[in-house]
């Protein structure tokens, strides 16, 4: 494992090449190649037994899920859930309150499959961000885990594939009792949390992650102060705390982070890390 995380890596390379010290072709071939070494520690988390391509091996994994065999049509469903979720919301969430929220996110159709289908990193390579920051809580030696807002559950399979003690909270019962399958499927073990029913457990986690999260909450300063209780003294926060307007995802209704951001100073996080290459993560330790 190194000890530079990849957006690290790829900025400090790219000075290399600022300097003169090394080529803009050089510097791709080395980017895509420790790019490559994240992808493979993604899809061999996220793998079934029996597959070696992770595309294959998510359509399989919703097909069988949702008991429909025939996986072209899995794949069409997959490549439409944007569009779909979007009529959802429109359909679900005349303005955006606690309650018809919570609604939208326990009742989506749509949502499984955009999720999945984002993870098998065909359209988008972000979701790797959960690579880094596992390789994050590695080198802080952190031992437990929880993902917050985790939705279908990966990123935690790739923590519990790694032996961290993980838990994995949601308000959609739907999206939670997909991962709690998905965990079973695979022989591994991690407690789930449907966040309608129960709070968080205090003082219990040394790494969270938010990982595009908070663009979909209500409210962002209370949930600040949520995470804020569930973290140990000298934990760590890893989340993306921006968002732009995009129309084809209206769920995305936090945009402005100014709050959120004054609410993590107010309690005493202090910013230690940010992705300043590929996707703009942060990490916020708590005092």
């Amino acid at each position: 494992m190194y000890r530079e995380l990849l957006p690290d890596r790829l900025k400090k390379l790219w000075e290399s090449v600022e300097k003169g010290l090394l080529s803009s072709e050089e510097f791709h071939k080395r980017q895509e190649l420790y790019t490559l070494e994240y992808r493979s520690e993604w899809q061999n988390a996220l793998l079934l037994n029996g597959f070696n391509d992770l595309r294959a091996s998510i359509l399989s994994e919703i097909g069988a899920y949702t008991g429909n065999p025939d996986m072209k049509e899995v794949e069409a469903l997959c490549m439409q859930a944007l569009a779909r979720v979007k009529g959802e919301w429109r359909e679900k969430v005349a303005s955006p309150d606690k309650e018809s929220v919570e609604l939208f996110y326990n009742q989506s159709q749509g949502m499984l499959y955009e999720l999945m289908w984002w993870h098998t990193l065909i359209e988008d390579l972000s979701p790797l961000a959960y690579v880094v920051a596992l390789h994050f809580a590695r080198l802080h030696a952190c031992g437990n885990y929880l993902d917050f807002g985790c939705g279908v559950g990966s990123g935690g399979l790739l923590f519990a594939r790694s032996g961290i003690n993980t838990t994995l909270a949601d308000i959609s019962s739907a999206a939670l009792d997909f991962s709690s399958w998905r965990f079973s499927k695979r022989g591994l073990s991690a407690r789930h949390i449907d966040l309608k029913e129960c709070a968080l457990p205090e003082n219990s986690f040394d790494f969270i992650t938010a990982m595009d999260v908070f663009e979909h909450l209500v409210q962002p300063e209370k949930t600040v102060r949520d995470l804020r209780n569930a973290l140990r003294p000298g934990g760590f926060l890893f989340g993306r705390f921006h968002a732009e307007a995009d129309e084809d995802r209206p769920h995305h209704i936090t945009l402005d982070f100014g709050p959120t951001l004054a609410a993590l100073e107010s309690l005493g996080f202090s910013r230690v890390w940010q992705d300043r290459w590929l996707w703009g993560h942060e990490v916020f330790q708590a005092r």
